[in-house]
């Protein structure tokens, strides 16, 4: 359904629409800045001199709690982007006045970070992803066009090669146009059953598939021997959830790609697993391949390319190259030329230990660029670890000992837990880097937590329900259900916050991120509700024929574990988080600063920690950096791109953990960002805060 939207409101949004029709260096049309997905802005009435007296413009309260994670787009005074539960809205961009809302009638409850634009110059639509359909609507109104898909949508869990009612797909980051064209990826479970991660491409006038890549590849295609035969009718996953860039002037679109699943188990996907973990290089008119670049060969520690990658053009060795770079969970940055593939800086091959587990064959060998250095610690050692207070350094080491910290590559063990670090969340994260065109240099902000990962035997059958928890839930909430909080809560004891119905919804619908499980049958719902609720099985168990929809692995990943000290902070020494400028023609630092703090600990003097932070830069040619992303002081930030000294910070309502975007409308500059908060421990809402210099 649709908001109804009064007759003022609608003159407003025409008005405002008039100003629309063409994009400008004033605006942000696309997710990232432009498709290039450099995150840069031309605009400079903001600069080093006059930035301190940023202060807030307008804000926009959606009035709804969530996931909140969008990058707004604007083009002429408009202002385009979600609620928390993926609401689409039009904002007048100078006062944050509500235009238009679109309502699809689904609760969205996945990460929604940004919608795409198109326009013929005389029409306009929004592309919007709405848990697993792509939206168009008309710009002018917020109204589905009912030419586009089915009556104005698509989709997207079908022609996928399995039955559209048991697929998990979410369009978490915007598709990005090209020509008459959208092209998307999608979000994907990381357990299996899951839906393989094509990448397709839709007329964007009538929402007709044009044509599609089989990121696991189909008899005859290339990559196909790199898995087990006919692995694409089972294997799932290798998709592009981060989002993409595009090379418009040569019609290339560059692909990321994430790992297969099931993530931490591959002995039924033996081989390199081609194009999961992969840079593709697409022909964006026909999905060709023109060239691809696999990071990690058989992927066990999800060591997904984690954002879009960008465009730049350096001076390398007396020559200009345009080139691709890509930023890495690991603390990597690789970079290619765009057009042929070829590393800028030398790629080495590396040999690794072979896994000790029955059934599993690593890869030998796996490829590290020799420049840049890394932008995160590689390899955890007992020296490094927190002195916060002699006690938690105590804990630590008496915990550390009880580990394997052998640095990137090690594979999970049935014996001991595994130190992963940088963790499964960075390194760098969705947010994505900056780059300023103009001199070559990239900006990345990083996390860097140490993370815990191993593998157990699976004895629980697929026909109960503790059985479907192993297979499906421990992922995420670790084989004794207490999870990895506040990231990763527990489940122990859900009946006491959480009714039946409630979890039932939960599991069917998901949440953050957590996907959706529509391949459960009733029986299996009903099993597993049982079992999270009480503990144990029911002594009835499921008909075999029930456990057909779900997939039972030889062996469970343990569940997502930080390590950290009894008081919940990091069992590391700092930087917990850094913010790093990077020279990519001569692949030197130019700076790097610890980004972020802990308000309790900065209040007792212990300051510039870093923290954990999601949400990427914005750069400017008024020499500028801008980023909020910080997960606890709530700060959105303004640094010196030269120096990374920092000029001017806000505190937010709640922390910033968004990519902000920049934009000019009549001559004045403003940056926005969209704060909900991300802790659960800490408040958490959906306001959109515009800055401007004042008038």
């Amino acid at each position: 359904m649709t908001k109804t939207i009064s007759a003022i409101a609608l003159f407003a949004a025409t008005i405002a629409f008039a100003g629309a029709q063409s994009t400008s260096q004033s605006e942000w049309p696309v997710y990232g800045g432009q498709p290039a997905q450099d995150h840069y802005s031309p605009l400079a009435r903001i600069n080093r001199t006059n930035v301190k007296n940023l202060q807030v413009a307008w804000t926009y309260d959606t009035g709804e709690k969530g996931v909140f994670q969008p990058s707004p787009i604007i083009v002429g005074s408009v202002l385009y982007s979600y609620t928390p539960s993926q609401k689409v809205i039009a904002l007048d961009a100078t006062t944050g006045k509500l235009l238009w809302k679109f309502d699809s009638g689904i609760a969205g409850t996945q990460p929604a970070r940004a919608l795409a634009y198109w326009s013929d110059g005389t029409s306009a639509r929004i592309l919007a992803g709405v848990m697993n359909y792509l939206y168009a609507l008309d710009a002018k109104t917020g109204q589905p066009i009912p030419s586009f898909g089915e009556n104005g949508r698509v989709d997207l869990r079908e022609g996928l090669g399995r039955d559209p009612a048991t697929v998990s797909i979410a369009l978490t980051s915007p598709g990005i146009v090209y020509k008459d064209l959208i092209i998307v990826g999608g979000r994907d479970p990381e357990t299996l059953p899951c839906p393989p991660g094509d990448i397709r491409a839709y007329d964007v006038r009538t929402g007709a598939l044009r044509w599609s890549f089989h990121t696991i590849p189909h008899p005859g295609e290339y990559g196909y021997d790199s898995w087990p035969k006919d692995a694409w009718k089972r294997s799932g996953a290798a998709n592009n959830w981060a989002g993409m860039a595009l090379d418009a002037k040569r019609g290339i679109v560059y692909v990321p790609t994430g790992s297969a699943a099931f993530d931490f188990y591959g002995g039924d996907r033996l081989g390199d697993d081609l194009f999961a973990n992969t840079l593709l290089a697409l022909d964006a008119d026909t999905g060709k391949r023109l060239w691809h670049f696999q990071a990690v060969r058989h992927d066990l520690w999800d060591r997904d390319f984690p954002s879009p990658p960008a465009l730049v053009t350096v001076e390398h060795q007396g020559e200009k190259i345009d080139a691709v770079a890509q930023t890495t969970k690991q603390g990597w940055i690789y970079l290619f030329n765009r057009v042929d593939g070829q590393p800028v800086f030398p790629v080495e091959y590396k040999r690794y230990p072979a896994s000790t587990v029955p059934g599993e064959v690593t890869a030998a060998m796996q490829p590290l660029p020799t420049m840049p250095a890394p932008y995160a610690r590689q390899a955890l050692t007992e020296d490094m670890l927190t002195r916060r207070t002699p006690q938690a350094h105590a804990w630590a080491v008496k915990e550390f000992r009880t580990f394997r910290s052998a640095g990137q590559f090690v594979p999970f063990s049935l014996d001991k837990p595994t130190i992963v670090f940088p963790g499964y969340d960075g390194g760098a994260e969705w947010g994505g880097p900056a780059v300023d065109p103009d001199t070559g240099i990239i900006y990345v902000n990083a996390n860097e937590m140490a993370w815990l990962g191993g593998l157990e035997e699976n004895k629980s059958s697929g026909a109960s329900g503790s059985g479907l928890y192993q297979q499906q839930c421990s992922i995420c909430h670790g084989d004794d259900r207490r999870g990895s909080p506040p990231a990763f809560p527990s489940l122990v004891d859900i009946g006491k916050s959480l009714t039946i119905d409630q979890t039932r919804d939960t599991i069917r619908q998901g949440k953050g991120r957590m996907p959706s499980f529509p391949a459960f049958s009733d029986e299996q719902l009903d099993a597993l509700i049982r079992y999270l609720q009480t503990g144990h099985d029911d002594k009835t168990e499921l008909k075999s024929e029930s456990g057909s929809s779900t997939e039972t692995e030889k062996y469970n990943f343990t569940g997502y574990r930080k390590f950290l000290d009894p008081d919940g902070y990091p069992a590391i020494a700092p930087p917990w988080g850094t913010l790093s400028a990077i020279d990519l023609n001569t692949g030197k630092y130019v700076w790097k600063i610890p980004f972020g703090e802990y308000p309790e600990l900065a209040a007792k003097g212990m300051k510039n920690t870093g923290s954990e932070n999601y949400g990427g830069p914005v750069v400017t040619a008024g020499g500028l950096l801008f980023i909020g992303a910080t997960n606890f002081d709530k700060q959105m930030h303004a640094y010196d791109k030269a120096t990374g000294k920092l000029l001017w910070r806000a505190t937010l309502p709640f922390s910033g953990n968004a990519t902000p975007a920049t934009y000019e409308v009549n001559g004045r500059q403003y940056v926005v960002i969209a704060a909900g908060g991300k802790d659960p421990r800490l408040p958490i809402g959906g306001v959109y805060v515009a800055f401007a210099l004042p008038k």
